[in-house]
């Protein structure tokens, strides 16, 4: 039976990132040349990247406490990942959305393009997450 603070720790991990798994195709639906919506589209990575870092530390914490240095370094390079990924990330959002502003019709795309980088890279984290699930529930027997 696996420790409870291994499953806290996976949950926790999972929730920021199913948000964004479900909340960013919507974007997809509307314009990004509207500048409500590209700020909104940033406001939303961003605290997808704040959520993911802070329950990922708190991971750490929960897995490091019972022992599982293993599993607390991989959750730790999530968020390493994801506090790199997320000064970069916004930087280009940044800069597209100022570009986007002063009528450069290519930077609609890139923003466009980010977007959907950003939504393949939390599918990506997402997928390698629970296809640990098992490994998980194993290391804390």
């Amino acid at each position: 039976m696996p420790d409870t603070p291994v499953v806290f720790a996976i949950i926790i991990l999972l929730l920021p990132m199913m948000y964004l798994f479900l909340a960013a195709p919507a974007f997809l639906l509307v314009s990004l040349e509207i500048p409500s919506v590209a700020r909104l589209l940033r406001a939303m990575f961003n605290g997808y990247f704040v959520a993911l870092i802070g329950a990922g530390v708190i991971g750490v914490i929960a897995v490091a406490v019972t022992g599982h240095l293993g599993l607390s370094l991989s959750i730790g390079l999530i968020v390493a990942f994801s506090a790199l990924s997320r000064r970069w990330f916004l930087r280009q959002m940044d800069e597209r959305i100022n570009h986007r502003d002063t009528s450069n019709t290519g930077a609609t795309r890139q923003l466009r393009q980010l977007h959907w980088g950003g939504m393949l890279a939390n599918a990506v984290q997402l997928i390698v997450v629970l296809a640990c699930i098992p490994s998980f529930a194993t290391a804390s027997s």
